[in-house]
């Protein structure tokens, strides 16, 4: 589905009638076997407002946007463009949105009389008719001298908009009405030309802007004034979205409308930045006062500054309908009835409506029935007539003794006994005794009533036959006891067998798996999302799934969380109901502790409430709101805001420069004694590198004889390869010769001798002097002579002579020549000693 010639701008003349043709488009619709669903395409929204616009059906599927002449279009006085947004929507339920903007087209108009002759009728003068005009009367004489006898006042329309300004001849500019921003230009340009005596003129532009202020009041666009919503609805359900609209609203900027319901409404809130009022706690049709009065007034309040500005309000009306949610109840669940044993037919014994009823307010929600009727002796009896309650006999001489009678609620549960608790009284066993004189009876317990933990969990009175309970029922154990009650009269004896059963009471707390959890949610989540993924799941021994309900007691802040769902269920999620609005001081807290409790009530009525018994869980949550990394500073057009800020002494706090002073001295006497302490460090365990000898390679080259050697020496020489990477032509003999452009050296190229005189090699040997010390001591397996070497570099010496072991060398310096490297030089390591 999609709207063809759109979107597009269409163009119209000023004070154009109504059905004046604007533009025209088509819908073409999507494959799917679809029309364009009825009351479509329409005009769904338009910037400026205005209804002076329609779209009207033409051909198959073509449409026109025509004028409605209600209001007229004037250019002088209304804005010049319209932005329509227009939708369509086919049965299919596909749909498209465009934009058609109405440009106004201005056409020159007359000039009008303004005041009396604005608007005059017609006068006639000696049966002459004259056009509309005023008429003045002026005394004779002198009693009116010549002056001004009337001013006439007159405009130009396509002027009027143009000069509400005036400039003086001193070249003051004055404004000639008062300004509104939601009807008038927002910008005016002057033209000022000062002109001399000779003519001789200047123009220069001066622009007046128009600044909004908050002179508005909000007004509210939502029509719908009464709703209607059931009962028993959960927190958090949406009842209505109210919606407003500033006129102060300028272009391209939103207003900042808060809502708000005055005074505040237990059963409902509001959000404030959104105006959707939802449930906020539970809302019982059934009780008080909503029983007799449903309907509930909400005053919704709109504000368009959070600090105070222009307000206005509405009041809306809900309604709560009733359900059937309550089951039928009796003020009794057991009956004793005595009667005649020759009670006849149709004989009322009881009428179980005078006991039972249904809270419900409304029927038929309020209406119930009595169904099967059974137990041991229900034929003797009938219900008559059918449903109603009333139990009548059913035979002719009957003998009514029977045990129990049980009977049901259509939409209730049966008629029984109720739960009891050690130390009650649950029946009596009667017995009788012909024989005469009577001697008593003796009434005892001779078998049943005990379990695995319990041997005796009844006691009968020996004398009365009053049964009661010594020990504590549990009904998720046991859920019926039979007895065997034994009657004696001393000599004879007689057994009854005594069943008892026990009903389920409520004393079991709700145990959730996540008792205690912390979660952390980033400020700006979106509202409806899961916290953090979190759920709650819940179990009750004595009570269904359905029976739990979630609430937040304390520390829920403005109604940030709830839980979905409220009630009916044993899983529970926590929900972010409204966001955070910490910018306007809304929101203060980021840390939120919520105390949550779960109670088993859920299935019970309101009435029942305040007197069943109900256990409840809690749940402690930490929820830790994250602030977002960055914050948008929003500015506000054409004002400036300026913080001047001055540093000002007080004699009272001549401390603070006083310390800042001392500490200041202190930590450069710190820094000054920790530098110290490193430069001695550095002195101590990382000496100077010692001086090369220069004079070694003359040393080597022109032995010297010397008189005392204190230690010996080694010399350890490393060739470096040099690498010839250019070449050249001899000026002298004319022969290319090669050299190395960072040392200098040559070589000729064919025969590859180097060029200076005396030197046979292009290798460079460079020597390195090393003091050897000699560590250790060994002897010879050869000459068994003892020789003294070093661990390190491996040279070695006989102790005796002090000459080196190595046959050829007669000084005590070791020489070490590495072959070649291929490349770069490198040090020669000598074998370790033997």
């Amino acid at each position: 589905l999609s709207l063809n010639g759109l979107p597009a701008t269409g163009n119209v003349t000023e004070n154009s009638s109504a059905y004046v043709l604007v533009h025209t488009f088509s819908v073409t619709l999507s494959p799917s076997p679809s029309e364009v669903a009825s009351g479509y395409p329409l005009i769904i929204n338009s910037n400026p407002l205005t209804k002076a616009f329609r779209i009207d059906p033409g051909a198959t599927h073509t449409y026109k946007v025509v004028t409605t002449g209600d209001p007229v279009l004037d250019y002088e006085t209304m804005p010049n463009s319209f932005d329509l947004q227009i939708y369509v929507s086919d049965t299919a339920g596909a749909s498209d949105l465009q934009i058609l903007t109405v440009q106004i087209t201005d056409v020159n108009e007359p000039p009008v009389f303004r005041g009396n002759l604005a608007n005059q009728n017609k006068i006639n003068i000696d049966y002459i008719s004259i056009h509309p005009a005023v008429m003045i009367y002026i005394l004779e004489g002198n009693r009116t001298p010549p002056g001004v006898i009337y001013q006439i006042d007159a405009s130009d329309p396509e002027q009027s908009q143009l000069t509400p300004f005036t400039v003086s001849q001193t070249g003051t500019i004055s404004s000639t009405k008062e300004f509104d921003f939601e009807r008038d230009p927002h910008l005016y340009l002057l033209n000022i030309t000062v002109t001399d005596r000779l003519g001789l003129s200047t123009t220069r532009a001066v622009i007046v802007n128009i600044i909004n202020t908050n002179d508005e009041t909000p007004y509210f666009i939502t029509k719908e004034r009464v709703y209607r919503i059931p009962e028993e609805n959960s927190p958090g359900t949406v009842v209505a979205n109210i919606t407003a609209k500033d006129p102060d609203d300028d272009e391209g900027i939103i207003s900042r409308l808060v809502y708000s319901i005055s005074p505040p409404n237990t059963h409902f809130a509001i959000n404030p930045f959104t105006g959707v009022i939802y449930v906020a706690m539970r809302i019982d049709r059934d009780a008080a006062p909503l029983r007799l009065h449903p309907n509930i007034s909400l005053v919704i309040r709109v504000e368009d500054s959070p600090s105070g500005g222009q307000t206005n309000q509405i009041e809306i009306t809900v309604i709560i309908e009733d359900l059937n949610d309550n089951p039928p109840e009796c003020s009794l669940y057991n009956f004793r009835l005595e009667v005649s044993e020759t009670a006849t037919p149709g004989t009322l014994f009881l009428d179980l409506r005078d006991h039972c009823q249904d809270i419900d307010v409304e029927p038929p929600n309020n209406e119930f029935n009595f169904t099967g009727l059974s137990g041991l002796g229900s034929n003797k009896f009938t219900l008559n007539p059918s449903g109603s309650g009333k139990i009548v006999g059913a035979c002719h001489l009957c003998v009514y003794n029977v045990p129990y009678l049980q009977l049901h609620l259509t939409q209730a549960f049966k008629i029984f006994l109720l739960g009891v608790y050690a130390g009650s009284s649950i029946g009596k066993v009667s017995a009788t005794d012909k024989d005469l004189p009577f001697t008593g009876i003796t009434y005892s317990i001779v078998a049943g009533g005990g379990t695995l933990s319990y041997t005796n969990i009844f006691w009968i009175d020996p004398n009365e036959g009053n049964l009661e309970i010594i020990a504590t029922l549990d009904y998720e154990t046991t859920q019926k006891y039979i007895l065997t009650v034994q009657a004696s009269d001393a000599e004879k004896l007689a057994t009854v067998s005594v069943t008892i059963n026990v009903l389920e009471v409520n004393d079991e707390k709700p145990v959730c798996s996540a008792n205690t959890y912390s979660l952390a949610i980033p400020v700006d989540l979106a509202v409806g999302t899961n916290v953090e993924g979190f759920r709650i799941e819940c179990v009750d021994r004595d009570s269904s799934p359905r029976s739990f309900r979630y609430f937040i007691n304390s520390g829920n802040v403005n109604n940030h969380f709830t839980f979905s769902p409220s009630a009916g269920s044993n899983i529970s999620q926590l929900i972010l109901a409204s966001r955070f609005d910490y910018d306007s001081g809304l929101d203060r807290i980021w840390d939120y502790r919520l105390r949550v409790y779960i109670t088993d009530d859920n299935l019970l009525s309101s009435s029942n409430r305040a007197t069943a018994l109900i256990e409840t869980g809690t749940v402690t949550l930490s929820i830790k709101v994250i602030p977002n990394p960055t914050t948008t500073i929003t500015t506000t057009p054409a004002i400036t805001l300026l913080i001047r800020t001055e540093n000002v002494y007080s004699e009272s706090a001549w401390y603070v420069p006083f310390l800042i002073s001392v500490g200041s001295m202190l930590l450069l006497g710190l820094l000054g004694y920790l530098s110290f302490l490193l430069a001695k460090y550095i002195r101590t365990y990382c000496p100077p590198k010692p001086k090369a000898n220069k004079r070694a390679l003359m040393y080597i080259l022109f032995p010297v004889e010397k008189k005392k050697v204190k230690k010996e020496e080694v010399w350890e020489m490393t060739k470096i390869n040099t690498v010839f990477d250019g070449e050249a032509t001899d000026a002298v003999t004319g022969k290319m010769y090669e050299y190395n452009s960072k040392s200098g050296a040559r070589r000729w190229k064919d025969t590859k001798e180097p060029v200076e005189p005396g030197i046979k090699d292009p290798v460079a040997q460079e020597m390195t002097k090393i003091n050897t010390v000699f560590d250790g001591e060994a002897r010879d397996p050869v000459t068994g002579k003892m020789y003294e070497y070093n661990s390190k570099s491996g040279a070695r010496r006989w102790k005796d002579t002090k000459e080196p072991v190595e046959p050829g060398i007669k000084d005590p310096v070791a020489q070490v020549s590495p072959p070649f490297p291929t490349h770069g030089s490198h040090l020669f390591s000598p074998p370790p000693p033997l």
